[in-house]
C-alpha cells in the first residue's frame, strides 16, 4: 500500500505587523515618559493618604536630609541661570561663562555661594561625590536659602514650592525651612510624601 504523503506547511510566521506595534509602543513610551531627576541624597519621605499631586513644570524642590542639609532643584535651565545671576550680583561673586552653562545644566544646587565657583570648576563626577557634604546654608547668621527662594520667585512667578524631608529629619530643621518661607512671604508650599495603602476595613 502506498503512504500517503502528507504536504508540509510552512512554519513562517510573519512579524511585520508585531514590529510595527511594538516599536509604536516603544516610541509611546520614550515621549510620554518623564525622566527621574537625580537628587544628591536619598531621603525616605514620610507617608501619607494624601493624594494631591504636585505639578511637573513650575516646581522649585526643597530636599532636606536628615541632618538638616538644604538642597534645591529647579526643572528650568533658564531660571536656573536667572537664579545664579541674581545671586552673583547680590553676593557680589562672579561666574565665568563655564561655570554658569555648569550650573544651568545642574538638576539640584546646595552648596553656600562662596563656595560655588571652586564647586562648579570641579568635574562632574566629583561634584555628584560631594555635594551632599555641603547644604545651603539656613540660619539667623547666614541665611542664603530665603534669598535663593526669593530670587527664584522674581525669575519665575508661576513656581510652586515643594518640601521634601525625610521622616527621619527633625522637626526643628523642617520648621526652620518653613519659618524661612514665612518670612519672605511665601505661606504656600506642599510637603512631599509617599502615599499609604490603608487597610480594606479603613476604606470603606
Amino acid at each position: 500500500m502506498a503512504k500517503v504523503k502528507v504536504k508540509k506547511k510552512s512554519t513562517l510566521i510573519d512579524m511585520t505587523a508585531m514590529s510595527d506595534v511594538t516599536v509604536l509602543l516603544l516610541t509611546f513610551f520614550m515621549l510620554t515618559s518623564t525622566f527621574v531627576q537625580k537628587e544628591p541624597v536619598q531621603v525616605s519621605t514620610p507617608s501619607s493618604v494624601s493624594e494631591i499631586k504636585i505639578p511637573e513644570i513650575n516646581v522649585l524642590q526643597v530636599l532636606v536630609e536628615p541632618s538638616g542639609k538644604i538642597f534645591i532643584s529647579l526643572d528650568k535651565q533658564e531660571d536656573r541661570v536667572n537664579v545664579l545671576n541674581a545671586m552673583s550680583s547680590m553676593y557680589g561673586v562672579p561666574f565665568t561663562p563655564e561655570q554658569i552653562n555648569k550650573f544651568r545644566l545642574a538638576n539640584s544646587f546646595g552648596v553656600p555661594i562662596k563656595q560655588m565657583p571652586g564647586f562648579l570648576d570641579l568635574k562632574s563626577d566629583i561634584q555628584d561625590q560631594t555635594l551632599k557634604n555641603y547644604g545651603i546654608p539656613c540660619d539667623s547668621a547666614n541665611n542664603e536659602f530665603k534669598e535663593w527662594v526669593r530670587a527664584a520667585r522674581k525669575a519665575n512667578r508661576d513656581l510652586k514650592i515643594a518640601i521634601k524631608a525625610d521622616q527621619a529629619t527633625p522637626y526643628d530643621k523642617i520648621k526652620n525651612v518653613m519659618s524661612s518661607l514665612q518670612d519672605i512671604k511665601e505661606n504656600r508650599y506642599n510637603l512631599l510624601t509617599s502615599l499609604k495603602t490603608l487597610p480594606a476595613e479603613e476604606e470603606q
